[in-house]
């Protein structure tokens, strides 16, 4: 069985982040995809982020109609700091039998190497699946050569290059701008009722 996790703070969880989750699923021939939220991620000390049991609410909604998708509170429920290595391992010792499938963005991958523990995060994983974003760039020999073994690793997920991020949405809630169509109906209903962003 081949399990996705897709990690990250989904501040909020938007309609690129579902578009990009649905492909991973599909063409890496995922059973599921658990979806990881971080709760306080040691890459985002100096910022402010809403509480997790907002984004866990968000979540929820976000993908409550999807019987693939599946929120996992492997880190919401244990003390930080939260490093994609360590959730590796406990994911492994959570589904013993599963190829466990990273999803990361381009963007991620090129810094891996400064992660913690980056090489047994890839000794964790059956595959890596990477979302590539707009204007990233993976020099994927200096990564190899860096990490070996990632490049065998590595499954390339093609997916429509929608430039949308969490900030962006959150600044256009702050500015009054429009953000409905952003963001999944129910996540949006979630944000009009809370004041969250505002």
């Amino acid at each position: 069985m081949r399990i996705g996790v897709f990690g990250g703070t989904f501040d909020p969880p938007h309609v690129g982040h579902l578009i990009l989750a649905a492909e991973c699923s599909y063409q890496l021939n995922l059973a599921r995809l658990l979806w990881v939220l971080t709760p306080d991620p040691p890459h985002k000390k100096d910022q402010s982020i809403t509480s997790f049991n907002h984004r866990i609410a968000m979540i929820q909604a976000a993908i409550e109609d999807n019987p693939l998708f599946e929120l996992s509170r492997v880190d919401v429920d244990r003390p930080g700091p939260h490093y994609a290595v360590d959730t590796l391992r406990l994911l492994a010792k959570i589904y013993p039998d599963a190829e466990l499938v990273y999803l990361v963005g381009g963007d991620s991958l090129h810094d891996l190497p400064t992660w913690y523990q980056p090489a047994e995060l890839v000794a964790q994983v059956s595959a890596l699946g990477v979302m590539r974003r707009p204007g990233d760039a993976v020099d994927m020999k200096a990564l190899d050569a860096s990490l070996p073994g990632l490049g065998a690793k590595v499954r390339v997920v093609s997916a429509p290059l929608l430039d949308i991020s969490s900030r962006q949405i959150r600044a256009r809630v702050a500015s009054g701008q429009p953000y409905r169509y952003y963001l999944p109906p129910a996540v949006y209903a979630l944000i009009q009722e809370t004041g969250l962003y505002r």
